[in-house]
């Protein structure tokens, strides 16, 4: 069943999708911190590599932001930005990070944010295969 998305909605997403690159170009860990919801949860096989847990799931904005921290820290090779266009269904939001870019090779990744009144909730972060490869080699 489609339900229609309200004006409240597109724009929640609208505002997270580019207030979430700007904290990533900028590296802002505040910034960041403020779009989620306390107990938002976070997975991406990035999680794992990372922090060399069995499970690729943080839990709660505490862990969230401890995560994020390192990551801005230590930034993995070929990272960037480019990114396609938004996609939303109001309270889901996606996009993509393809491979191919107009300057090279970047890691290919999905983001899927799931927002609860404005802010991310559920974040779940889709790794493709050169994503992958650039992970078992860092």
């Amino acid at each position: 069943m489609n339900r229609a998305i309200s004006a409240d909605d597109l724009q929640a997403a609208r505002r997270i999708y580019q207030a979430w690159d700007d904290a990533l170009g900028a590296k802002d860990l505040d910034a960041s911190m403020k779009l989620y919801t306390e107990d938002a949860t976070l997975e991406s096989a990035l999680v794992r590599h990372v922090l060399r847990t069995e499970t690729g799931v943080i839990r709660g904005k505490h862990d969230l932001r401890e995560f994020v921290r390192i990551l801005y820290e230590q930034p993995l090779p070929q990272r960037e930005r480019f990114r396609g266009e938004l996609f939303t269904a109001g309270r889901i939001l996606m996009w993509e990070y393809p491979r191919l870019t107009p300057t090279g090779e970047q890691i290919d990744l999905v983001e899927v944010m799931e927002l609860e009144d404005g802010l991310i909730h559920k974040h779940r972060v889709y790794w493709g295969w050169f994503g992958v490869r650039a992970l078992e080699k860092a």
